[in-house]
């Protein structure tokens, strides 16, 4: 055995970091309760010692055990990279070309401008992390530096497993994240894991490394206001939202999209929420356009918008329960309402208690968690007694995705479920249940997404030239016209107007299978002709084929296969298999551990033909896999989006269409039979 020569262990420096600065100016995560038995505080810290030399034990061990009990987690703060976070352009990292786009979208999610509490290294959500610590994500860059283009970075929770030989054609990074037993995954024993650090919430697409800032949402917001108006509102296709109120919650990293959505559909919203610092930082960005903590102020501004019929969003900064208790009490008109607090994670700060300021529900969730729950399911159950009365006026209201029924069912008022039971689904519809599900995931349109590695505004403005002319041409090349087509065409005709983009250069559009692979093609050409720098393609999990989740992604489903989590699956092997840079399968999403599992990727357009083939089988089977789901489930437009697939495959390709029996004849055979 050859002993000569020694093994390379890529490792922390034994250097002792300097203690960290924090700039005031930017938010900070809750201090975490501390609830953990001794056993389990030796656990953690010695499982967060592990990235930590053996001589810098018996420093930072100490702060370490102080960061625990005191902030609830151990975040290994000396290890931050000093000064703000940016995803710089690609060719100031180190590493070969898919490892250095990689890097560039690790530290965009963590850019103080996008990430909701940067130091904790949570981007959205109150507790999507990139990664449990800044250990993993010293020792993840590391290895994204060394890497070749046949290895592939396994990063478990967080954690850099290590470096391993593949190939070429597979994935540079595979992640998982929270992926937990089946009876332990629930919230208590999640939580547990989190805080001895094996676990990590990467909720969408924050942990797959590929968050856009809130631009990322925004477009199907956007789709979801104008659908609601077509659907509840009777709006004709080419009409918009003026004179027409959205109520709603929450300006963080994914809510924060909802004021820019309603003033390009020329709408008028309120948007609660009782963070300040949230509040101000989506004001200073030009995300809202207006803000008061005077509620008399703000319906002023309301009427007067409402009789000019233009648009305006604008920030309270309140409780949600006390704008709608004001509405109810003062007899407002409200055509539309949602709610988009992080009631995913609602005991653990990502819901304010009506009667509390944010600053005391902090020091309440940190004190005393349990009359902070107390408190939380108070006022949950007053919301949804405020929203009934409104609902019972003509307000249409939905569910956006955060988890809001449930978190109300689960606070105790099981009214909100029909028959008393979540799994009936619940008196109000989920948005994807009435509107994106039908009218988008059925067909194929979904949040398709791309980041100029340059960060060059011209880059940018050439891709979306190019993405809008696709999107034209493919519109007008339908038989049957689509609105959707339409709205996406000036969603990208009007996309630099609009100015959404908030760190690196990107943009984010609802194209459906055919328009995602064509615009991929035409951008990696554009890459190969050195029209445009290496561009990063992904989309948001929250997808045609990403997502399993009754509660949200799979509402729409109605054969009893929405309980399941194979399509999820299905989507991420899939897409490993055929080539995408990034891939990542996780537990929890918007609506928390246990109710969905969620995947997403990543792929580098490097201007190869390589990348045309990996276009030409990934993004196709990504959206489809989706189709073949949706039109097993009986979905009529996803029978026909299947049908049409199948002929255009001419062969290559094929996917099992359901026979659907004649209108009530199960009906009535079940019917008649349990009679006798």
């Amino acid at each position: 055995m050859n002993t000569t020569n020694p093994i390379t262990i890529i490792k922390l420096p034994n250097e002792l970091p300097e203690k960290p600065e924090f700039d005031p100016q930017y938010r900070r995560a809750p201090n975490r309760p501390f609830n953990l038995n001794e056993n389990d505080t030796i656990l953690a810290l010695k499982n967060a010692l592990r990235y930590i030399p053996k001589e810098l034990h018996e420093k930072l061990a100490p702060e370490f055990l102080n960061e625990l009990i005191t902030r609830g987690r151990i975040y290994g703060y000396r290890y931050r990279p000093k000064g703000p976070l940016i995803g710089k352009p690609q060719e100031e990292y180190k590493g070969i070309e898919e490892s250095r786009a990689i890097q560039v979208m690790i530290d965009n999610n963590l850019d103080f401008e996008i990430a909701l509490f940067p130091y904790e290294l949570v981007t959205y959500g109150s507790t999507a992390q990139v990664c449990q610590n800044w250990m993993q994500y010293q020792l993840i860059k590391k290895y994204l530096e060394i890497m070749k283009d046949n290895q592939t970075l396994v990063v478990m929770s967080g954690h850099p497993l290590g470096l391993f030989p593949s190939s070429r054609n597979a994935p540079r990074v595979i992640l998982t994240n929270g992926l937990m037993i089946g009876m332990f995954d629930n919230t208590e024993d999640f939580q547990r894991a989190q805080v001895l650090g094996v676990s990590n919430y990467g909720q969408m697409t924050c942990g797959g490394w590929m968050y856009i800032g809130p631009q990322g949402i925004v477009h199907g917001t956007y789709l979801t206001l104008l659908n609601a108006g077509r659907k509840y509102l009777n709006h004709s296709d080419d009409e918009d939202l003026k004179g027409v109120l959205y109520i709603t919650s929450g300006l963080g990293g994914m809510s924060g999209a909802q004021g820019k959505a309603v003033e390009i559909a020329n709408g008028i919203t309120i948007i609660a929420e009782v963070n300040f610092s949230a509040l101000k930082t989506r004001f200073d960005q030009g995300w809202i356009g207006k803000h008061s903590d005077n509620l008399e102020e703000i319906f002023s501004w309301v009427e007067d918008y409402r009789k000019r019929k233009e648009s305006v969003s604008i920030g309270y900064n309140g409780n949600v329960v006390d704008l709608w208790q004001y509405v109810v009490d003062n007899d407002i008109k409200v055509e539309l309402a949602s709610d988009q607090t992080s009631c995913h994670a609602a005991y653990e700060g990502g819901y304010t208690p009506a009667g509390l300021s944010y600053e005391d529900g902090r020091e309440l969730l940190k004190n005393d968690l349990h009359e902070f729950k107390k408190m939380v399911d108070k006022s949950l159950r007053r919301q949804f007694e405020l929203i009934k009365i409104m609902h019972n006026r003509g307000t249409k209201f939905w569910d956006y995705g955060n988890s809001f029924l449930k978190a109300v069912y689960d606070a105790g008022a099981q009214d909100i479920a029909i028959l008393k039971d979540p799994k009936n689904g619940f008196i109000f519809p989920s948005y994807v249940e009435d509107l994106v599900g039908p009218i988008c995931f059925d067909y194929g349109y979904g949040p398709f997404r791309w980041v100029c590695l340059s960060r060059k505004d011209e880059d940018l403005d050439k891709t979306d030239i190019a993405a809008r002319d696709i999107i034209k041409e493919i519109w007008e090349s339908r038989p049957i016209k689509r609105g959707q087509d339409r709205d996406n065409y000036i969603w990208m005709r009007d996309a630099k107007e609009n100015k959404m983009v908030v760190g690196t250069k990107a943009r984010i559009l609802y194209a459906d299978g055919e328009g995602r692979v064509k615009i991929a093609l035409k951008f990696n050409e554009m890459v190969r002709d050195n029209e445009i720098g290496p561009v990063m393609l992904g989309r948001d999990h929250h997808d045609v084929s990403g997502t399993d989740s009754p509660f949200r992604e799979t509402s729409n489903i109605k054969d009893g296969s929405n309980i399941m989590a194979d399509m999820a699956h299905q989507s991420w092997a899939g897409n490993a298999a055929r080539g995408m840079t990034m891939v990542v399968l996780q537990n929890g999403g918007g609506v928390g551990t246990g109710k969905v599992i969620n995947g997403g990727f990543g792929l580098v357009l490097d201007g190869s033909e390589r990348v045309d083939n990996i276009i030409k089988l990934a993004l196709d089977w990504d959206v489809y896999c989706g189709i073949a789901r949706r039109a097993w489930a009986r979905n009529p437009h996803a029978i026909e989006t299947a049908k049409t697939w199948i002929k255009k495959k001419e062969g290559d390709g094929f996917i099992t269409i359901p026979e659907i029996p004649d209108e009530d004849f199960v009906e009535n055979l079940v019917r008649n039979s349990l009679k006798k």
